[in-house]
């Protein structure tokens, strides 16, 4: 007998005996959708998972960025950190300034928290026959000095026919602050300040005759008028962007004098009284004059409506 003989006689009959299993069309279907279901389950707590690590991923990459631009404030427009000379592009032939720039300088501090008296202004002096490039606040020695925006500290130092001792800030809105004249610093180079931060004192050291504060405002070297960033008697900026344009396009785009009229703001007006008199829209009158609609006119201050 061989083995295939033995399975017929002893196998067949077993399962002849074995009840008949048989599934309905609507088991089948049952069964079919619960394993539908656990598999989207599955898909969709995998696809949650995802979305958790991209999300980390995000706020690390974030946390990353916002490091790198504290550590190394407005990199996309300087290629360099030098720490001898307030404008390290003196001598730079190779420098390419940009035709315009768009400076955010919404999120401000002034140096001084309360208005002073301004000793000096932006420009050249005929007299001493060189440029002053900053304003002057009136400050009394030991008086707080802050940082108007988040940066970075460049240098600190002392120079005994100039600036007496001061500090460099370069920020992440691609402008650099300078104060001088101080008394005392209250940060180091390479320092991370934040907006408003103190960062010295008050004093009436270097090329100076009283205490005051000299306060700069420089894109890429170039001295900018701090009067025309700031309104230093309102404390707030005349816009939140600046528009910085070299010199080529601040020519080209001069408009003659002749040109231009203004009006002198007399008590009780606002920018809504000249715009309806002159036929000009509070957004143009704020554009030509540096101002927010919200700003407060001065008696006899002059607005320029054309």
């Amino acid at each position: 007998m061989n083995f295939l003989s033995i399975t017929k006689t002893l196998i067949i009959p077993v399962l002849a005996t074995l009840p008949v299993l048989s599934f309905s069309q609507e088991e089948v279907k049952q069964e079919n959708s619960l394993h539908t279901q656990l598999h989207g389950d599955l898909l969709s707590e995998q696809i949650n998972i995802h979305k958790e690590i991209n999300l980390l991923d995000s706020v690390a990459f974030l946390y990353k960025l916002q490091e790198e631009e504290a550590e190394f404030p407005a990199i996309d427009l300087y290629n360099s950190w030098d720490t001898r000379y307030v404008n390290p592009y003196k001598n730079d032939k190779t420098l390419q300034l940009p035709d315009t720039f768009k400076i955010n300088v919404a999120e401000y501090s002034m140096p001084t928290k309360e208005f002073t008296k301004i000793t000096d202004i932006f420009g050249y002096r005929p007299r001493r026959r060189r440029v002053h490039n900053g304003i002057d606040l009136k400050v009394q020695i030991g008086d707080t000095i802050y940082a108007a925006f988040s940066g970075k500290v460049r240098l600190t130092n002392y120079e005994r026919r100039g600036y007496g001792k001061y500090i460099v800030v370069r920020h992440k809105n691609g402008l650099e602050t300078v104060y001088g004249h101080l008394s005392k610093f209250l940060v180091n180079p390479n320092d991370i300040v934040e907006v408003g931060q103190p960062i010295g004192l008050g004093g009436n050291t270097g090329r100076s005759t009283g205490s005051h504060l000299h306060f700069e405002t420089r894109f890429l070297g170039v001295a900018i008028n701090p009067a025309d960033i700031f309104d230093f008697e309102n404390q707030v900026p005349h816009t939140d962007v600046y528009v910085f344009k070299s010199k080529k396009v601040a020519e080209s785009s001069k408009i003659p004098a002749s040109a231009m009229a203004y009006h002198k703001v007399k008590k009780g007006e606002t920018l809504g009284h000249i715009s309806l008199k002159y036929k000009v829209s509070v957004r143009q009158l704020c554009k030509l004059n540096g101002l927010k609609s919200t700003s407060t006119l001065r008696i006899g201050q002059r607005i320029r409506y054309q």
